[in-house]
This record gives structure tokens, C-alpha cells and sequence, in this order.
């Protein structure tokens, strides 16, 4: 994986970058859609491709480990091959679930048992297993193995777990160094900075991970409750610490101002369940604020979701319509109104780059802010 920065906003730490992998470029800052289970959900790939056309999409380790499991992903040579999808991916190691499962799992020092979800098997994940499960689902960048600590957490515990979160790291570089490359292309290792919101943790963490010299660097830990100024406080003083020629990844983040806050801290890559979750409950993000398509304050409004819509997604679907069919609960309702949320937030960090490019970030951002802060 290669990264060239572009050029940094005079006005904000925000960067245009391109970041290069055996499957195709990404243009940076990005939002990657999560495909959890080997696919966005409710959405066909020929949609995904066409109409949302991401960069880069996510799949989750844990998930993609119990099913279809990886005996099947390696006999279909990888997840690329099993789910028809040419372009990068990136593959969580399993740590968010790590955190999700609090009430099923036991963390020590060689890893972490856990209880399925599925059927209540129990499974056992260490830092080498999270690698080499990730080797054989293929994905173009992994994530190491870390602790996702809740919000909110006592100092003492935030501490312990980034620490051991700092030798899981060592122990996946290592693990990574030993398994060879499968399916003919290249994976790169992703750390993950953690310390809760604790600055003096946040910034030890941060100088750790930097002193590994990876290719790129994760921040993790953050949008699991808190206050979004804790968020981005501890986005700065990480992003202050981490160097410039290197991508930054902002782990499941957020909502489209918690994108543009971070793009102007110097984040460079997202992801995030909330516009895909949200819209099959109705909740769409526009350039004009939120709405709940299935308020009856819609049912006889004929004008199309967002009066911006044209320039970011081709679904020529008015709110009345699309109210219809979440009140009759047809599923393509929710389809159109995944392929809505996603297709804006792409647009979103393209139009963050190309006014990075051209020097007008910070007005343009503040503009969007204001508009996108409305319960429509």
C-alpha cells in the first residue's frame, strides 16, 4: 500500500490524499460502507457499484468467521471472489466485538474467549488467530487485534487495556511477518491508537503506534457514548502526534458533522453502520438536516428527498413515495433508502476533497454544518 498526500487545507488540518492498493485506488478523505456479513446490506453489489460506488468497502472479521467461515472464504479464494466485489476492502480484526459482547467474553493476556452469538459456541481469539483468519478472508488493509474499551471507563482500566492493547500489537506484527500473503496481492496492517479519553493515554498511545512505522494508523475507542467535543479533542491531540505521511483512520465514525469535524482534525478514512442502520428505520441524512421518512407530515409531499439529491444519487423517488412503501413495509423502501444514506455520504467526503483541493474547505464546511444540523 502506497499513500500520497495531496496537499492540507490552509485553514484546518483537513487532507486530500490518494492511497493505493492491489485492488484499485482510494481517494481520501473516504467513507467506506460497512459490509459486515460479506455484503451492504439490502443492497445488490450492481447498486453498490453504480450508484454508491464507494472507494473501499468494510467487512467485519468476527462476523465473517462464524459465517460463512473461513474454510468456505478460502476455498472461494478470498472474499473478494466469494461476494463479486473488485475493489478494496478492509477487514475489522474482531476487537469492536470484543467490546459489543461484554456480557460474553473473557479478556486475558493471550487473547479473548467469547460465545457466539449465532448458537453459544464458544470461540477463543488471540492476536495471531485475528491475523490469520484476516489472511484467509483477504482483505486488502486488516486491523490488528485491540480492546475496545466503553464509555465511560475508570483511568486505571483504560490504561491496563492500552497497554496489553500495545503488546497484542507487537505479537500482530509478528504474525503478520510470519503468515505468508495469500490469492496473489499484498494486506497491510493497520494499528489501532486506544486510551479511552484520557489525553495522556490517547497521546502514549498515539506515540507507540507511530513508532511502529506502518504504512497507516487507526484511531479506535472513540464514538462508543461520549460526548462528540470528548471525540474530537481526542481526535486532535492524536492526529497532532501521528505523522503527516500517513493515512488516519477514524474507526466507526459517525454522523456527516462528525465526518467534516474530523476531516477538518485530519482524519483521512471512516466507517460507520449509522446511514445504512438508520435508513432501514426511516431516518435519512440530507443536505438540508435529518428526517424521518415515516412521519405523516410526508405522506402527500411530492418533492424528492433532498432538492440536492440529483447531484449525488439518480433515485428520481419523491418522500411520499418512500414513505408509502415503508408503511406498507415493502423492503425496497428500505433499499432506496440505504442507497440514499450511503450515496450522500460519499458525496459528502468528495465534495470535502474537492474543496480541500481548492482551498475552500473550511467555508464550505462550516456552510454544511449549519445546513445539516436541522430535525427536518
Amino acid at each position: 500500500m502506497k499513500f500520497e498526500l495531496k496537499t492540507t487545507d490552509n485553514s484546518s488540518c483537513a487532507r486530500a490524499g490518494t492511497i493505493s492498493t492491489d485492488h484499485g485506488q482510494i481517494e481520501t478523505p473516504i467513507f467506506m460502507p460497512v459490509g459486515t456479513s460479506a455484503t451492504v446490506k439490502g443492497v445488490h453489489q450492481r447498486e453498490l457499484k453504480n450508484d454508491i460506488n464507494p472507494d473501499i468497502i468494510l467487512g467485519n472479521t468476527y462476523h465473517l468467521y462464524l459465517r460463512p467461515g473461513i474454510e468456505i472464504l478460502k476455498q472461494a479464494g478470498g472474499l473478494h471472489a466469494f461476494m463479486g466485489w473488485d475493489r478494496p476492502i478492509l477487514t475489522d480484526s474482531g476487537g469492536y466485538q470484543v467490546y459489543s459482547l461484554s456480557a460474553n467474553r473473557k479478556i486475558k493476556e493471550e487473547g479473548v474467549k467469547f460465545k457466539s452469538h449465532i448458537d453459544g459456541s464458544y470461540h477463543f481469539f488471540t492476536p495471531e488467530r485475528a491475523i490469520e483468519i484476516q489472511r484467509y478472508i483477504g482483505a486488502d488493509i486488516i486491523m490488528a487485534f485491540d480492546e475496545c474499551t466503553p464509555y465511560p471507563c475508570e483511568y486505571n482500566y483504560a490504561k491496563t487495556s492500552m497497554e496489553r492493547t500495545h503488546r497484542w500489537l507487537k505479537r500482530c506484527f509478528e504474525a503478520d511477518k510470519s503468515l505468508p500473503a495469500l490469492y496473489g496481492y499484498e494486506q497491510t496492517l493497520f494499528p489501532i491508537i486506544q486510551g479511552s479519553v484520557y489525553t495522556d493515554l490517547r497521546k502514549e498511545s498515539a506515540y507507540f503506534v507511530a513508532s511502529m512505522d506502518a504504512p497507516a494508523n487507526a484511531i479506535g475507542g472513540l464514538s462508543v457514548g461520549e460526548p462528540a467535543e470528548e471525540m474530537y479533542a481526542m481526535t486532535n491531540e492524536v492526529c497532532s502526534v501521528l505523522p503527516q505521511d500517513k493515512p488516519r483512520y477514524l474507526m466507526g465514525v459517525g454522523t456527516p458533522i462528525n465526518l467534516l469535524e474530523n476531516i477538518a482534525l485530519g482524519v483521512d478514512m471512516f466507517d460507520c453502520v449509522l446511514p445504512s442502520r438508520n435508513a432501514r428505520n426511516g431516518m435519512l441524512f440530507t443536505t438540508q438536516g435529518t428526517l424521518n421518512i415515516k412521519n405523516k407530515k410526508w405522506e402527500n409531499d411530492f418533492s424528492p428527498v433532498d432538492p440536492e439529491g440529483n447531484s449525488f444519487v439518480d433515485l428520481d423517488y419523491s418522500k411520499a413515495y418512500l414513505r408509502h412503501l415503508f408503511t406498507v413495509n415493502e423492503m425496497l423502501g428500505k433499499q432506496i433508502a440505504t442507497i440514499h444514506n450511503l450515496s450522500f455520504y460519499l458525496w459528502l467526503v468528495r465534495e470535502a476533497r474537492k474543496h480541500i483541493l481548492a482551498g475552500s474547505f473550511a467555508q464550505w464546511k462550516a456552510k454544511m454544518v449549519r445546513q445539516m444540523e436541522p430535525r427536518l
